[in-house]
């Protein structure tokens, strides 16, 4: 089993910048592909972004792309989110996943943190 810890989220003002850490326990960090998602009162969730495993590349969905930036440092087990330029429309709980399967789809993510509120105000 793989447990993973978010945290970072917070209230900023529009313009401003977050930077989100999902901790992982375990050794098999590494094996994974890690992807962001996030889920607004009354929406689905949605893809926000995601890192691969061995050969790197990243992915973003388009409302956030130059924007936010995943990265991730397997010596420390950790994956990150810096969110620049944020938005009202980016306020959601942001969660952490890990998994192996399409990077963009939530339902083939194998393990999935708790969730951290992230509030843009006007």
């Amino acid at each position: 089993q793989v447990q993973l810890v978010e945290s970072g989220g917070g209230l900023v003002q529009a313009g401003g910048s977050l930077r989100l850490s999902c901790a992982a326990s375990g050794r098999a960090f590494s094996n994974y592909a890690m992807g962001w998602f996030r889920q607004a009162p009354g929406k689905e969730r949605e893809f926000v972004a995601a890192i691969s495993r061995s050969v790197i590349s990243t992915y973003y969905a388009d409302s956030v792309k130059g924007r936010f930036t995943i990265s991730r440092d397997n010596a420390k087990n950790t994956v990150y989110l810096q969110m620049n330029s944020l938005k009202p429309e980016d306020t959601a709980v942001y969660y952490c996943a890990a998994g192996r399967g399409r990077l963009a789809v939530a339902r083939d993510y194998d393990y999935w943190g708790q969730g951290t509120q992230v509030t843009v105000s006007s």
